[in-house]
């Protein structure tokens, strides 16, 4: 029921390593030349707004606005998710390859991509939930337009991310930046599914449907239509607008990395052995079902809430309540990661099973909002473990295989292109299985096939995901590597984010 959002720090893109000379200097940097005011802290943080705030709205709502407004079937719906996610996962490589041989400019080597790509990306969001006048071609117009966001997003992302490494010599700066990302970019969740939630709530409400209306197709409001249009248009302006404050407020250093600090090994060398090395498959399978089981259960609520149940009226309440929750329990179970280890907080996602099932079998306003706030509990630890597990076991392989620099950034991006293969296969599945129960998009009331099935897509087959991953995790001993107190905590380390 969460939002998934990545933050990819970028496959090929490795990051700068100094000499050991500038490591000591750099550790001991206080208020020196390595110090960030709080000024290009919070602009650096700002940055990271546009991406989340998008992704918040989509995971939310795009489903909901292909099948009732833009009015495709339902295959057409999958393939446009499906497509989306393949078009993400496969940019992450080849911004990496592109970005890693790209010169330095006045601005920069980081700087450039994001702001090129900041007009274009801001665009395809905007025509994303446009409603062109032709019907025969929609889902061609869609598809084309979510995977060219998908991939442009990632173009931003990924040298924003990589640029943490280029904003100060001193690691406890860059620990500090990186947490004004990490904090901002949670805010940006929470806006996007606010302010989209609440321009498109009319859109939605039990009004659209009459006692007395037949079922069958109902023709799009133009009122519904021209709300997505101004919701569209007030999140695409968050992208201009950040990236002229990070812009301003942020100067990229240049690259401290030297010849003599090693190549390391390139990402497909890396590749070959990492997914070989076992502590690294466990823990990528097991968050393949736990990570594609939250983006079903997020994807299907709105459908649910409208045609499922009878709690169309409650769907922005209950999506701020998962997400305030989620929110506000991140630095609880960072707390409880501590005291009482990895494995025993993993237990903690399975206190969404019981809770989603009882949503499917009780449909009521009381149970749906206890249902959100517990899901929110159970989404913060899913996306905060995998990223406090991952440097374990990149210390567990690197005692094993010593190899130079570059090797973070290709365990975090291989896992952040797993995740978007599954999510979109989960996703693809389960909207064709919508298409095969008969879902008639555009219709005021659907049949109970569909109802049957959309209570399965957020009782039974999230459960089974969680549970299987959670099988997966458990199994076999976990990596025990001595931790040293080092930069890698938070600068080297991709985000984990809600939506």
């Amino acid at each position: 029921m969460a939002v998934y959002r990545e933050a990819i720090p970028g496959p090929a893109l490795e990051a700068p390593s100094p000499s050991p000379e500038a490591h000591t200097s750099a550790q001991g940097l206080d208020s020196g030349a390595g110090h960030l005011s709080f000024y290009r802290k919070l602009c650096y943080g700002i940055g990271g707004v546009p991406n989340q705030v998008a992704s918040s709205a989509i995971a939310f709502y795009l489903q909901l606005f292909l099948l009732d407004v833009a009015q495709i079937p339902a295959a057409q719906v999958s393939l446009v998710l499906f497509g989306g996610k393949v078009s993400g996962a496969a940019a992450d490589p080849l911004a990496g390859f592109l970005i890693n041989r790209s010169r330095r400019t006045g601005s920069g080597r980081l700087m450039p991509w994001v702001l090129g790509c900041t007009p274009f990306i801001a665009l395809a969001y905007f025509f994303l939930w446009f409603l062109p006048p032709f019907t025969t071609l929609r889902g061609l117009w869609y598809t084309t337009l979510y995977c060219l966001f998908q991939a442009l997003a990632t173009f931003v992302q990924v040298p924003y991310t990589a640029l943490t490494m280029l904003l100060t010599p001193n690691p406890k700066e860059r620990d500090s930046a990186t947490a004004y990302r990490m904090t901002l970019e949670m805010a940006g969740t929470l806006m996007g599914a606010t302010i989209h939630g609440l321009i498109v709530s009319g859109a939605h409400g039990s009004h659209r449907c009459k006692e007395d209306v037949l079922p069958g197709e109902v023709a799009v409001s133009p009122n519904a239509t021209r709300l997505y249009f101004i919701a569209a248009a007030v999140v695409a302006l968050t992208y201009p607008v950040c990236s002229t404050l990070l812009y301003l407020g942020v100067k990229e250093r240049s690259d401290p990395s030297t010849p003599a600090s090693g190549q390391g090994l390139g990402f497909l060398a890396g590749l070959g052995l990492t997914v070989r090395h076992r502590p690294y498959l466990k823990l990528v399978v097991s968050f393949l079902f736990i990570s594609a089981a939250v983006q079903v259960e997020q994807s299907y609520l709105v459908l649910f809430c409208t045609h499922a149940s009878q709690l169309q009226d409650h769907v922005q309440g209950m999506v701020l309540t998962i997400l305030v929750s989620a929110v506000l329990s991140t630095p609880m179970w960072e707390w409880v990661l501590q005291r009482f280890g990895k494995r025993m907080s993993a237990l903690g996602i399975c206190a969404m099973v019981p809770f989603a099932i009882l949503l499917a079998a009780v449909p009521m306003v009381p149970v749906a909002y206890v249902v959100a706030f517990v899901s929110g509990l159970s989404i913060a630890v899913s996306l905060l473990l995998p990223w406090s597990m991952l440097p374990d076991v990149v210390d567990d392989f690197q005692l094993q295989h010593q190899h130079g620099p570059g090797l973070e950034t290709i365990f975090y991006s291989s896992y952040v292109f797993f995740t978007k293969l599954s999510g979109a296969g989960a996703l693809g599945i389960s909207t064709l299985s919508l298409d095969f129960a008969g879902y008639e998009s555009g219709a005021c009331r659907q049949s109970e096939q569909v109802v049957v099935t959309l209570k399965v897509l957020i009782g039974a087959v999230p459960t089974s995901m969680i549970l299987i991953g959670l099988c997966i995790l458990m199994v076999g001993p976990t990596p025990k590597v001595p931790r040293q107190a080092n930069s890698r905590s938070l600068g080297r380390r991709t985000s984990y984010t809600l939506a």
